[in-house]
């Protein structure tokens, strides 16, 4: 099992796509040089080749073991993520006042993305703890900033989310666990939470949860929601009234422990509350939105991870000849390779447009909310995709695990769940983000997109979904949600396509003046061509799924869809 991090291929998705150079020119972000850029992508991937990655197949196939409610890691973990925390990569795009050095967040993600690639279940950690710091920095009391945000920024600490409960599963609304006032100014903390990663461990000393939990006389449903932060060691070193009290069993991502967490079964775990009492999900969606986007990487994570492999097994496979000159094997992989490159130019743009957001560029905050659901729903669509090349391109020696190509399909499923299952992500996109205006953000993206492109199918497809947009602004709301699966892949893949072009253009004038990177150009031009020709003609013949899919969906009864 063999990785190399894309640093070239990084260095240029964060200059075409996140816009690196423009951020670069800014007071904010000056010390985000071309230099630095390329210094902070090498020293990560070197570090995720030599310390992360030859821990990925031991994590897997021997897991984290639960004992009398703690989780102990597998061999070599807690020393690779010490030494990941000595270096500072976890510092890189944090806040300076708490210890973090102020880069932007497209390059902290991008640094983060050769990790995930290299140990994608160890990559999940910081994650969490990455929506955690974000969280507590926007809606949490001075206080609590200054307690706990240097050791969370540093990764000393981790954070953890705690949402999800036995009986509620995606709605967030039907919890029950509350929290009780104390006389001072704490919270006492009772219930169980389900799913949540990374719950307990032994790689820091301290875990900080967040949960959401009801206070004494608060509104149904998520009106009545509070947010409370919850560390596993209190602020004198004493153990806090929680216990992982078991570890899931999972189809993959085996070394992220996945926990059964109950609080305060002796009385009540001690916490604060974050923000104002019931607008907890206001600062839990924080951290919920971070993390969408970063598991929105996750898919590009473990889709470069296995396109890799992939190219690396054709060379060398023989079967009437190598295989790699076989015309369906060279379909696969460049499939594989636009896909990836597809899902990494749409996870930076957002990731970008969050960075612009930062200098005060009009719009940008608006538009990375727009462009999270499509992220995180199409680029973990992308990461089940390619995984699945990944096997075929193995053939029957993909399929047993000796290889190593299964353990990627495996841990890239869950992807399209947590953090809001894809369908949810669907929803929310033509619910909230489409719906909220009557489609002005959404046609406001797609018409700059149009104002740039040239080639004749993309400007198809880009037309094609504003023509689905204005259908989806009339639809009344079952319709919208039956399409809303499509649409959003439609709209996702329009902007990939639009970034891709973009890229194949930039490549092009660049192949006269740089023939040191001769090769990377020509590759990146072949490979943005398939895309546009193989990937955005797929894309438009889902107009129909958007506008007249409806219909079946929604006059088909109950008993014809089960029988």
């Amino acid at each position: 099992m063999k990785y190399i991090a894309p640093t070239k291929e990084q260095s240029f998705a964060l200059e075409t796509c996140a816009g690196v150079s423009q951020l670069a020119q800014t007071s904010r972000f000056s010390e985000a040089t071309p230099d630095l850029v390329d210094a902070i992508l090498q020293g990560a991937g070197d570090f995720a080749k030599d310390v992360w990655l030859p821990l990925s197949a031991e994590g897997d196939q021997n897991p984290p073991k639960h004992n009398a409610h703690s989780v102990t890691m597998p061999s070599g973990f807690p020393a690779a993520y010490r030494e990941y925390v000595d270096c500072g990569w976890g510092t890189l795009a944090a806040p300076v006042e708490f210890g973090g050095q102020g880069l932007p967040m497209s390059l902290g993600v991008a640094a983060l993305e050769s990790l995930g690639s290299a140990n994608f279940a160890l990559a999940l950690c910081p994650i969490l703890t990455q929506g955690a710091i974000e969280a507590i920095e926007a809606h949490a009391s001075p206080e609590l900033k200054e307690a706990y945000l240097p050791k969370l920024v540093t990764g000393e600490w981790t954070g953890t989310m705690n949402l999800t409960e036995p009986q509620a599963g995606s709605d967030v609304g039907g919890l029950k666990a509350t929290a009780q006032p104390n006389t001072d100014g704490s919270w006492s903390i009772t219930g169980t939470k389900i799913f949540i990663s990374y719950g307990d461990h032994d790689l820091a000393e301290n875990i900080i949860h967040l949960v959401l939990a009801r206070t004494p006389g608060s509104p149904s449903g998520t009106k009545g929601i509070s947010l409370f932060l919850v560390p596993k060691l209190l602020p004198d070193d004493s153990a806090n009234d929680l216990i992982c009290s078991s570890i899931e069993h999972k189809m993959g991502l085996h070394a992220s422990p996945t926990c059964v967490m109950s609080f305060g079964d002796n009385g009540g775990a001690k916490g604060w509350m974050i923000g104002e009492e019931n607008a907890g999900m206001r600062a839990m969606f924080t951290m919920m939105n971070s993390a969408r986007l970063n598991v929105a990487m996750q898919g590009v994570q473990i889709a470069e991870r296995s396109t890799q492999e992939a190219i690396l097994y054709a060379q060398d496979r023989v079967q009437a000849g190598l295989i790699i000159a076989h015309p369906d094997v060279r379909r696969m992989i460049l499939r594989m390779k636009a896909l990836t490159q597809g899902a990494r130019a749409l996870a930076y743009f957002a990731f970008g447009n969050l960075d612009h957001a930062e200098i005060g560029t009009s719009q940008a905050k608006a538009r990375a909310d727009i462009l999270t659901p499509l992220a995180k729903t199409w680029c973990t669509d992308i990461g089940s995709e390619v995984t699945s090349l990944g096997i075929q391109v193995h053939g029957g020696m993909g399929y047993v695990e000796e290889t190593g190509v299964a353990q990627h399909y495996r841990d890239a499923r869950i992807t399209a769940i947590y953090e809001g299952t894809n369908g949810i992500q669907a929803a929310d996109f033509v619910g909230r983000k489409l719906a909220f205006d009557g489609g002005e953000r959404v046609n406001a993206l797609l018409n700059d997109l149009l104002a740039t492109a040239h080639d004749e199918t993309l400007i198809n497809l880009l037309k094609t979904a504003k023509r689905c947009v204005a259908w989806m602004a009339n639809a009344d709301v079952q319709d919208r949600l039956a399409g809303s699966y499509a649409m959003t892949t439609m709209s996702a893949i329009s902007v990939a396509g639009a970034l891709l072009e973009r890229q194949m253009i930039e490549a092009q004038n660049r192949l006269d003046n740089d023939g040191e990177s001769l090769v990377f150009y020509r590759s990146k031009i072949a490979t943005c061509r398939f895309f546009l020709q193989q990937i955005v003609p797929e894309a438009i013949a889902l107009e129909g799924p958007v506008c007249c899919g409806a219909h079946i969906l929604n006059t088909v009864t109950d008993e014809e869809l089960a029988s």
